[in-house]
């Protein structure tokens, strides 16, 4: 029967038979080619690949084929939460009989379809019933002073619990995700066996070595040494350099020395002598030379 169908006038065809006379391979493959384009536009359906012309006489559809499930559902706690929202229930006071009816009767329909998936449906529609019967007892008289525990409670805490994990859920989702919403870059760098060194600029090892200088500079060590300076042997060698000379001026006295802590020993030798009144220090105007003398003892 397929045959029939795909090329029910092959026979007549005039492509297919001038392809057939001429003998050209070319015109032969453009003439199947040309074929199998109309006959894939005429298909109203495919079988195993293969297009065909219209749909068989003995096609059976099963029932099963058409059910459509509008919603779906993640469990018995996802379908309750629906069933409340749906129709503005208020979840701290739910309506027990309308919501259990609705729920069996989508129990039911799942039940026919897939008895497994049902199973977990069942456990909460027994709950269900449960508490619709215990809100149905009357009260003890004891019970009626005060006021007993609500038997909704505890659904009604797991589908408060369930919501707030929904929409946690829900705002993870969004957020973005790497392989499903970005991808990294990445770049395949080629690496050879030989070792590449890199040219070393003049400039960069006179830098380097500058480095390397100041580094030492910092962990050089200072060393202090003693030196021994008597003040006596420097107030005698001003008393002998006065003697020869009647004034001497005040920066020839350290002439001769050599270093700061000398100089230093000698002036305060210097300062001594005029201490004792064994030396003068004179000027004879603001801002003129300063001289030192011997000091004056009358004989």
């Amino acid at each position: 029967m397929l045959p029939e169908q795909v090329a029910p006038d092959g026979a007549a065809d005039p492509v297919a038979g001038d392809g057939a006379a001429s003998g050209h391979p070319q015109d032969e493959a453009g003439a199947a080619a040309q074929a199998a384009a109309q006959a894939a536009e005429a298909a109203v359906a495919r079988l195993y690949g293969e297009p065909l012309l219209r749909l068989p006489n003995d096609l059976y559809i099963p029932p099963d084929a058409l059910e459509v499930f509008l919603d779906a559902f993640e469990g018995p706690l996802d379908l309750l939460l629906y069933l409340i929202r749906k129709q503005n229930f208020n979840i701290l006071d739910i309506p027990m009989a309308q919501v259990t009816l609705q729920y069996l009767e989508y129990v039911e329909q799942i039940r026919q379809s897939n008895l497994e998936l049902a199973a977990e449906y069942l456990l909460m529609a027994a709950m269900l019933i449960e508490i619709k019967s215990r809100m149905l007892l009357p009260k003890r008289q004891d019970l009626l002073v005060e006021e007993a525990d609500d038997p909704r409670a505890e659904l009604v805490r797991r589908l408060l619990d369930y919501e707030q994990i929904k929409l946690a859920a829900k705002d993870l989702g969004a957020l973005p995700q790497y392989e499903r919403d970005f991808q990294r870059p990445s770049l395949p760098i080629e690496q050879g066996d030989a070792v590449v060194w890199p040219q070393v600029d003049a400039h960069d090892l006179q830098r380097a070595w500058m480095d390397v200088l100041r580094r030492a500079r910092l962990t050089q060590h200072h060393r202090i040494g003693r030196e021994e300076l008597s003040v006596r042997e420097h107030m005698s060698a001003i008393l002998r350099t006065l003697q020869s000379a009647r004034f001497v001026e005040f920066a020839d006295l350290f002439g001769g020395q050599a270093g700061v802590p000398v100089v230093v020993v000698h002036f305060v030798a210097l300062l001594e002598l005029a201490k004792e009144t064994l030396i003068e220090i004179t000027q004879a105007e603001p801002f003129a030379p300063i001289y030192v003398r011997l000091a004056y003892s009358p004989a």
